[in-house]
């Protein structure tokens, strides 16, 4: 066995949802790093096309992008249909995306106010688009017989939000919270991860869930420190932290793991 080739992800294709986003673009970039070719997949089109332009004026990979609505079923079976018609084989699926929806004060809105319109609305992004991901893309690995399925929850898909943290912290221009929606839709992640992991692993189709802790994302100080003193690492992560574990679950290296959660959060969860 030469172990040094257990990362190698060169001629393999990685389709990555919520490509543009903060994590997503992180995640092409690593891959890219690793000579693994993309598919970039997300809704804002000209974020997309710029994230493109950089893989490959930086990486010596083929790099393709999709402007995509992936909660629509045809859409994601249209978006297939392009793929096949490019001869493509996609070897890793990474769904990746998520949503504050188009209202935000809809979103960070308190339990007794929440519309069911905003709860169906973030439900179909982060769960229901993956489900259609992987119904699609999934079924088409189980059939070549091989490939690897990340999924991307949260911390607080595993333990309910520290409400005291919340007092005084400021995202986006306004003070946050974490909604019910986001956690029971993250923690749904999981489950799905578990049954799909179950459900393709004689096909030889591999699917696990990658959860990041609070990653640093423009959040104000007051935030940052009362994040911080309830992780044992005491601080919040940087996005490219997460990035060593999707090379890690998309290689030979991770070819006898299954079903799992990685947590990546600085031991939050031990506490």
């Amino acid at each position: 066995m030469n172990y040094k080739l257990l990362f190698n992800l060169s001629n393999k294709t990685a389709l990555i949802t919520g490509a543009a986003g903060l994590l997503g673009v992180e995640f092409a970039k690593g891959l890219a790093a690793h000579q693994c070719n993309l598919i970039l997949v997300d809704s804002d089109g000209d974020k997309l096309k710029e994230v493109g332009k950089d893989i490959n004026n930086n990486y010596d990979v083929n790099c393709n992008t999709f402007c995509c609505n992936i909660t629509d079923q045809q859409s994601v079976d249209d978006l297939s249909s392009k793929i096949k018609g490019d001869n493509c084989i996609i070897d890793i699926l990474i769904n990746n995306v998520a949503s504050k929806g188009l209202d935000l004060d809809n979103y960070f809105a308190e339990v007794e106010k929440y519309s069911i319109e905003t709860w169906n609305e973030i439900l179909n992004y982060n769960l229901t688009s993956m489900f259609i991901m992987t119904k699609i893309f999934g079924s088409v690995m189980a059939e070549r017989g091989n490939g690897s399925i990340i999924q991307t929850s949260s911390i607080y898909g595993v333990m309910a939000p520290d409400q005291r943290i919340y007092k005084g912290s400021i995202f986006l221009d306004r003070e946050i919270n974490t909604p019910a929606i986001y956690s029971a839709s993250k923690a749904g992640v999981i489950g799905l991860t578990k049954y799909l992991a179950t459900y393709w692993a004689s096909a030889g189709v591999r699917v696990n869930t990658l959860t990041p802790g609070g990653v640093y994302s423009g959040q104000n100080k007051t935030f940052v420190e009362k994040y911080s003193e309830r992780v044992p690492m005491n601080r919040m992560a940087d996005k490219s932290e997460l990035v060593g574990a999707v090379v890690f679950l998309s290689s030979d290296a991770s070819s006898y793991i299954t079903g799992q959660n990685l947590i990546v959060d600085g031991g939050l969860n031990c506490w």
